[in-house]
């Protein structure tokens, strides 16, 4: 009794000084509160913590990504051979040559060695060198060598299987690498001699435009991680603002129930924040290896930053506790109970629209002024335009949520029942789909940017639609079986057309050693017409032979060129740039230019670099050349799906010096498609979040409506009429807010293309895609929250303390 007497006293003391021990002492009452608070508590605090500890794992994965770019070039750099002009070979060198391609759309990069000595430098990630004939696989590629597609594979890997490359040597843990020691490999065209593994490779900076792009990406990823978390901390309110009415009827104030709710919500979230550091570890080291569009790392690399992880970890609690002051301001806790209904307040519009404004109060000034010529842009300034354009999106939602159904009357029951449920307070509706309005408005505003700046990333190749291109570029080992090889590519099935192009360097016979130099091109008549500088097409027939010499003033003056005419006796075997000493070794094949060979009139503009001698394969054997590069341009119709890869397989048959490039109508810079892939990536994530909130939130709010849906039941309500109303109480706040995503991101997407100069174009079947996701993670959630409901519906429910 003297206890219960004394409660009004100090109640009326806290509410007269609200200091910061009063304050500290009814938070941690708060705190036990949801500690000890029984069933219904510690049901609220670790469903709390648990969606508050999945927004903190996203946010830890966020700031994990500069470090993870450090680790990602640092991999890079050390596999990267320190290539230098004037290495001379010896026991401690070797020569190096990287083969880049793909294999069924994942990446294959393969590092061809030969040693020069017995001390050669190790690539990262093996301890001993593979013996000749010998290649050492990642793992990701030994389990697909051995896997049934392997045998499409095997053919352009004519090693044996070694061993294995270690995670020094990866870029990811899914990465195809291998390690391949070829005694046929020879310095020609893109081999290098290098003496050490580990260079430092320069990087160009990112220019403005795509430095947008990034702030564009990040902002639109991690705000509805926010607006997440936010929902995470209201987790069943009413349960607690019914325990607080409870504290009012032994004597708390109204100021302190306040302190005592932040109390509760801050042990939530710092319980969140435990689990969030627990699921960051968890998740890292289990998602090693899963590629998301392409992209996927190793644990060790992704580490929170450090000053970002701090930022974290004071935010999210400051944060729990302001969202739920903030919202516990629109409700009266009484000691015999909750006052919600009535006749409240209607929100106010002009407030809300002030969020969007003062965002585009921000961002006006940069119109017209972000150029892919700059490399800095004001990122802060431009990451709060957006965060206030995008953030005052969701604000208007409760109050469009609130007209829109304040007016509804009549249909159906399962209608009514949820129009009813949003006209008495339509506030946990609108927050439930916030998430999504952000992610689905931010998702369309990047899709507009990216399809009005995408034209200046990317380039027409001339290739019509379905047809695939790709082109070889090998020095063969054997130059006299390339002919063989290069048939054998042109007999591929699906092949439609395939042209050779073989060059090489020559000499006048009679000048001096390492003077001079022509440029020899042999290929068929159909092809000359395309290669010869010429300003109308040349009658050609096999057997004929061109000589055309540059622009004036395009050859250096310390390069002489010969004269070249016809009847010129030339050596097929050295050139302008061989050395005096490496020239007199070379063996003697001379070739006398025919004597009707057509001079065509020079080159126009820096076309052609140095005479050059247009032979076709009759006037000149391809085999005669001593050091030939053959350029294989294929079309081949797509109507196969491996019909690139066997290209490859019959490719290997140039040797190891040989590259390949497909192309397709379009070449899109490689930096422009990462950050692409890594907004689609990181987009599929945050909706996987989103759906599992949403998930969570609708039960949860059930829950605490499980007593009325029971009583509905009991008086005869069929449980398919609730079903119907839940689902109709979703649906409407997700109609209107995917209706105010779509408007919000197309403004948004005109306010970024206005930054940079671009072009307003709306990609509409985008924003339908981006919309039809939305309400499907919306919708999907909600039905799976139907069988949680319909357990609910039971007259167990009735029951009560």
């Amino acid at each position: 009794m003297t206890a219960t007497a004394a409660g009004p006293a100090a109640a009326t003391a806290s509410a007269a000084s609200a200091g910061p021990r009063r304050w500290a002492a009814d938070l941690a009452l708060g705190a036990r509160f949801a500690v000890t608070g029984g069933r219904e508590g510690w049901l609220r605090t670790v469903l709390t913590a648990v969606g508050v500890g999945l927004g903190v794992a996203v946010l830890l994965l966020a700031a994990s990504i500069p470090n993870l770019l450090t680790a990602r070039d640092a991999r890079l750099d050390a596999r990267t051979g320190g290539f230098g002009a004037g290495v001379e070979p010896g026991s401690q060198t070797l020569l190096l040559h990287q083969q880049t391609g793909d294999f069924l759309g994942r990446p294959l990069t393969g590092l061809t060695l030969r040693p020069d000595g017995d001390r050669p430098p190790m690539p990262p990630g093996i301890e001993e060198f593979p013996a000749p004939g010998e290649m050492a696989l990642s793992p990701a590629l030994r389990k697909l060598l051995e896997s049934p597609d392997g045998e499409l594979l095997a053919p352009r890997l004519p090693y044996r299987a070694g061993g294995e490359i270690g995670d020094a040597g990866l870029l990811h843990p899914g990465e195809l690498v291998y390690y391949a020691h070829d005694p046929e490999l020879r310095s020609a065209g893109s081999t290098w001699r290098v003496a050490e593994f580990g260079h430092d490779a320069p990087r160009t900076p990112f220019d403005a435009v795509l430095l947008l792009l990034i702030v564009v990406a990040c902002v639109v990823l991690l705000l509805p991680v926010g607006a997440f978390v936010a929902t995470a901390v209201r987790l069943g309110g009413e349960r607690r603002d019914l325990r607080l009415a409870a504290l009012r009827l032994v004597g708390a104030d109204i100021r302190m129930t306040h302190r005592i709710a932040a109390g509760e919500a801050l042990a939530g979230a710092l319980l969140g924040l435990l689990l969030g550091a627990v699921f960051f570890r968890l998740g890292r080291d289990r998602l090693a290896g899963v590629e998301i569009f392409g992209y996927s790392a190793f644990p060790q690399d992704v580490r929170p930053s450090a000053a970002i992880a701090v930022l974290i970890v004071a935010l999210v609690p400051v944060s729990a506790v302001a969202v739920t002051l903030q919202a516990m301001r629109r409700i009266a806790v009484e000691p015999l109970g909750v006052v919600r209904g009535g006749v409240t307040a209607r929100r106010r519009l002009w407030w809300r629209l002030l969020l969007p404004a003062a965002g585009l109060a921000l961002l006006a000034p940069l119109f017209n002024s972000v150029a892919a010529e700059q490399t800095e842009i004001d990122e802060w300034r431009v990451a709060a335009g957006i965060v206030l354009l995008l953030v005052g999106v969701t604000a208007v939602l409760p109050w469009l949520v609130e007209a829109a159904v304040r007016r509804l009357r009549g249909g159906p029951v399962p209608w009514q029942l949820a129009v009813r449920r949003l006209q008495l307070d339509s506030g946990p509706a609108a927050r439930a789909v916030s998430g999504v309005t952000v992610a689905v408005a931010g998702a369309i505003a990047a899709q507009m940017f990216l399809l009005g700046v995408g034209g200046d990333y990317t380039s027409d190749t001339g290739v019509p639609e379905g047809e695939r291109r790709i082109r070889f570029e090998a020095y063969p080992a054997e130059p006299a079986d390339a002919p063989a090889t290069a048939a054998r590519i042109a007999a591929v099935a699906g092949v439609v057309q395939s042209e050779v192009v073989v060059r090489d360097g020559a000499r006048a016979a009679d000048g001096p050693a390492g003077e001079g130099g022509f440029e020899v091109l042999i290929a068929d008549c159909a092809v000359l017409g395309d290669l010869m500088s010429v300003p109308r097409a040349v009658p050609c027939a096999d057997g004929d032979v061109f000589l055309q010499e540059p622009a004036p003033g395009t050859v250096p003056e310390d390069r002489p060129s010969g004269p070249l005419r016809p009847g010129l006796d030339i050596e097929l075997a050295g050139d302008g740039h061989t050395s005096p000493e490496a020239a007199a070794e070379l063996p003697a094949v001379r070739w006398r230019i025919p004597a009707d060979a057509r001079v065509l009139p020079a080159a126009q503009g820096d076309e052609l670099w140095r005479p050059t001698v247009f032979a076709t394969p009759a006037a000149l054997d391809r085999t005669m050349l001593y050091d030939p590069l053959y350029e294989v341009t294929v079309r081949a119709d797509g109507s196969g799906p491996d019909v690139m890869q066997r290209l490859r397989n019959a490719a290997a048959g140039f040797g190891p010096v040989h590259n390949a490039w497909e192309q397709g109508p379009e070449q899109v810079s490689n930096r422009f498609d990462s950050i692409r892939r890594a907004l689609c990536a990181g987009a599929v994530a945050v909706l996987m979040l989103i759906g599992g909130s949403m998930v969570v939130g609708t039960v949860e709010q059930l829950r605490e409506r499980r007593r009325l849906l029971s009583v509905l039941v009991a008086f005869g309500t069929r449980r398919r009429t609730l079903a119907l109303s839940v689902l109709w109480q979703t649906a409407l706040p997700v109609v209107l807010g995917l209706a105010l995503a779509a408007a919000g991101g197309i403004g948004l997407g005109w306010v970024l293309l206005g930054m940079v100069s671009a072009p307003v174009a709306v990609d509409w079947q985008g924003v339908g895609a981006f919309t039809a996701l939305g309400g499907g993670v919306i919708l999907g959630a909600t039905a799976l929250a139907m069988p949680p409901l319909w357990r609910m519906m039971r007259p167990a429910g009735l029951r009560t303390e």
